[in-house]
Order: C-alpha cells, then structure tokens, then sequence
C-alpha cells in the first residue's frame, strides 16, 4: 500500500511534464518550465500576446523576439494552443426577430354522428 501511495504521489509530481503548455493562457512561471525559455524570453512572450493577440499555431512563437527555429524545435513538442477559440469574445445579438417554429396544419376534425 505504501509503494502504491508513493507511486501515485510521484505520477502526480510529474504530471506536469507530460501536460503540453497553451502559449496562449500560460503565466510566465508556466513559459520558464520550457527548455530554453528563462525569465526573460517568458516576459517577451505574455508580452508579445498583450500586444498582438493570441497565438493562432504554435509557430507563431518564433515571431517573439529571441525565440528562432531552434529554440521552437526544442520546445514545439510541448507546447500548444488549444482552447484560443474559447477566450473568443462573443459575438454581439442581432436585432432581427427570430422566426416561429414551423407548426404543423391538419384538417379539422368532423363530430362523430350518433
């Protein structure tokens, strides 16, 4: 049972390293845990996306200042940037009415004779 506690422990440790990073919602603490990324290259990149929006592929990094072919390649693996579409702001109401639901027409019903 202990083995099977500090198994568990550990996966939960470095669960972690397996989750990809979104380039898109990570803080710069998060962006520092990539390889080649230090403090400075994560501030470019939080503040590259104020400025510009949110990355549309993962390839877009490369267009923040310091980061190149190489360090991408080193980190493309493990970063993404799923779920952009859902920080989206949402669209304004249009101001047309909507159309009734279609009803369906049937022929009146005569009384039964008695």
């Amino acid at each position: 049972m202990k083995h099977l506690f500090i198994a568990l422990l550990a996966l939960l440790l470095t669960s972690s390293v397996w989750a990809a990073i979104n380039i898109n919602t990570a803080t710069e603490a998060e962006l520092q845990t990539l390889s080649g990324i230090g403090p400075s290259k994560a501030k470019a990149i939080v503040e590259y996306r104020k400025q510009n929006g949110n990355f549309k592929t993962t390839a877009d990094i490369k267009n923040v200042k310091g980061i190149g072919d190489g360090i991408f390649n080193k980190i493309s693996a493990e970063i993404n940037v799923a779920g952009t579409s859902a920080k989206a702001a949402p669209k304004p109401a249009t101001a047309t009415a909507a159309k009734p639901a279609a009803t369906k027409t049937t022929a009146p019903v005569k009384p039964a004779k008695q």
